[in-house]
């Protein structure tokens, strides 16, 4: 087991659990009159412009714009996040896609005079970190934007006892928060404001910085001394059509902690890998493998796997299961990277069941609300899967090997044939290419005389390529998927989006379409679900689509820019191109509060009443991860 501990002034050893600062932060916060809500899914709810929920403030945008919270307005929570992008950073000592934020909000309440001493307070006193170890930053301002500096918050840190040689003014880039990142950037409509971060300095003496990381180092400094571990965003302002910014109508205060890198700072030990949920993982793998995370020729392996597992159980506990599409993609190579990388630490053979087994217990059942069973069959299944994807791979490879004369190059056209061929991600042929050495020996390379010739750019023309010609045939796609226009095909077509919606409604948020293909006799449509359905389950459906038909809800049709649609909440296929102006179909009184809303240039009925009664005939699997429901009307 990797070791937690450090030794405070009195020479006691203190030891900060993550469960530990995640329960003292939520009851820090309580004890400040804010109430506790439960964390969001990872698959964002009623937000179509992003795969996954990244961000602790995410979920609460409406109630950022003035929409009243029904638990007040004093708020605060250990938010689960994904971020994607983040998947070539694994591998440093402090990056992960998968994280807890811990946040607390104030929904036009309190603004900054309350909140810096309160983290401060929680920072310094609950979880015990030094005084002199904290440094900080603020807003700089943009006059060319009419954004002033952030002097408040300058002084209210003074106030606390920060010495201005630990206070950093930064521009935009560092000093602002919103979704879209810097000012310029953000759409009209979107909310920000300036932000206070907070650092944790690993090394006073200043010995890890050298020359190659610039002068003089700094909170921002890329030399390892420091961490971000805290920011505290002021959301006062909303940016306008014509680039300016106005005044929130309510100031909010939204700050985001990572969990784990408070964690980290607790334990004075800028690696974040050595912290308790970690060390469990870590400790499984070493023990499997028989190899050391401190030995540096594993550790980038070991890092890769622990968070790409921890990563791959909670998206598939909130219902991301493996696949090819969307949020799916993102699981099938977080795991087949975590294949890559169990090949490095000698492990050929499914290992990742144990692992997550690890996960589930460290978490506890209850945290992934009865689904431990489910995550572990998920993780072993696809584990299996993907190691008959890569063997045939390389296989091929072998293949393409074997037809090459001595020193000819295996071209990236012909890697691309194993994309088309055996379905296998860009991101993972390219990190196949780059540790093919692994897999089929130096002696079989050298004895050929070969080397490959991977050319990213070129590899995504050639893709493009292939989607255009996928898309050549999507026209149905965009209508529905129906085979026609006749009365019928338009009735059951509209029927496909009650039927999406209540979908959602009775089995989560996780279901998305997958297609569909309509005739004159039935619907057939595909989504998303991890299990099949019961009969309870249809039955509510059932009963959910047939109670829309009965209140004959109008049905319209509007025409409106994309961006516009997809704040508006209306599901459309993720990944598919569109224009900038878009056809929206919604079922109900009025957009807002529409029961339906999807991208659908599809002809449908004027009424739900036109639709007659509707009953599922069956519901079937027909992929992992995927089901498809056949139903009539009558």
């Amino acid at each position: 087991m990797i070791g937690l501990s450090r030794s405070s002034k009195s020479g006691k050893v203190v030891t900060m659990k993550l469960n530990d600062v995640r329960d003292k932060f939520l009851k820090f916060y309580k004890k400040q009159g804010h109430v506790i809500i439960p964390s969001a899914p990872l698959i964002p709810e009623n937000d179509p412009t992003t795969l996954f929920t990244g961000s602790g403030m995410q979920p609460l945008v409406p109630y950022l714009l003035g929409q009243k919270h029904p638990n007040g307005q004093r708020l605060t929570d250990s938010q689960k996040s994904f971020r994607a992008e983040d998947i070539d950073e694994v591998g440093d000592n402090r990056h992960t896609t998968f994280f807890e934020m811990l946040g607390n909000w104030s929904l036009g309440d309190y603004f900054k005079a309350e909140q810096l001493p309160w983290v401060f307070e929680f920072l310094t006193k609950e979880i015990g970190l030094s005084k002199d170890r904290i440094w900080v930053t603020c807003f700089e301002g943009d006059e060319k934007l009419g954004l002033p500096k952030d002097n408040d918050s300058f002084e209210i840190w003074q106030k606390l006892g920060m010495p201005k040689e630990r206070i950093s003014f930064y521009p935009a880039k560092k000093n602002w928060w919103s979704r879209s990142g810097e000012p310029k950037n953000m759409p009209a409509g979107e909310p920000g404001g300036p932000d206070s971060e907070i650092f944790f300095d690993f090394d006073p003496s200043g010995k890890m910085h050298t020359a190659k990381f610039g002068e003089k180092c700094h909170p921002n400094c890329d030399c390892g001394r420091f961490m971000e571990i805290g920011n505290s965003v002021f959301m006062e302002y909303q940016k306008q059509a014509d680039g300016s910014f106005k005044k929130l109508a309510q100031r909010n205060v939204d700050f985001g902690g990572g969990l784990e890198r408070v964690t980290a700072a607790s334990n004075d030990n800028p690696d974040i890998f050595k912290i308790d949920v970690f060390a469990e993982i870590i400790s499984e793998l070493e023990r499997i493998s028989g190899k050391k995370y401190d030995d540096l020729e594993f550790q980038n392996s070991f890092r890769i796997i622990a968070d790409h597992l921890r990563a791959s159980v909670f998206l598939i506990s909130d219902g991301v299961i493996p696949s090819k599409n969307d949020a799916g993609y993102f699981v099938r190579r977080l795991i087949r990277r975590s294949i890559f990388h169990g090949g490095r630490l000698g492990l050929e053979s499914n290992f990742m069941n144990k692992v997550a087994l690890k996960l589930v217990l460290f978490y506890g059942k209850d945290f992934f609300n009865g689904a431990d069973s489910l995550i572990i069959k998920q993780i072993e299944k696809e584990e299996s899967d993907s190691r008959v994807v890569i063997a045939k791979a390389v296989l091929e490879l072998k293949k393409l090997m074997n037809e090459k004369s001595s020193g000819q190059r295996i071209t990236t056209a012909e890697l691309f044939f194993l994309y088309q061929t055996h379905g296998l991600q860009k991101e993972f042929i390219k990190e196949m290419t780059t540790q093919w050495n692994d897999m089929v020996g130096d002696s079989f390379k050298h004895s050929i005389g070969l080397n490959l010739d991977f050319n990213l750019s070129e590899f995504e023309k050639l893709m493009r390529k292939h989607q255009e010609i996928s898309r050549a045939g999507a026209e149905k796609k965009f209508k529905g998927g129906l085979g026609d226009t006749s009365e019928m095909s338009v009735k059951y077509h509209t029927a496909t989006h009650l039927l999406h919606q209540a979908l959602r409604d009775v089995l989560g948020n996780h279901v998305s379409q997958k297609g569909s293909n309509i005739t004159p006799e039935r619907l057939r449509f595909d989504f998303t679900h991890p299990q099949k359905m019961t009969e309870e389950e249809k039955k509510k459906v059932e009963a959910i689509v047939n109670e829309k038909i009965q209140a004959k809800l109008a049905v319209h049709r509007v025409e409106m820019p994309k961006a516009e649609a997809e704040k508006s909440g209306a599901f459309h296929f993720f990944g598919d191109k569109y224009g900038d102006i878009v056809s929206v179909h919604y079922i109900g009184e009025s957009l807002e509060k529409a029961h339906s809303k999807e991208f659908c240039g599809g002809p449908h009925v004027k009424n739900t009443s036109e639709l007659g009664h509707f009953k599922i005939q069956k519901e079937e699997a027909i992929s992992a991860g995927v089901r498809r429901i056949k139903a009539v009307l009558d």
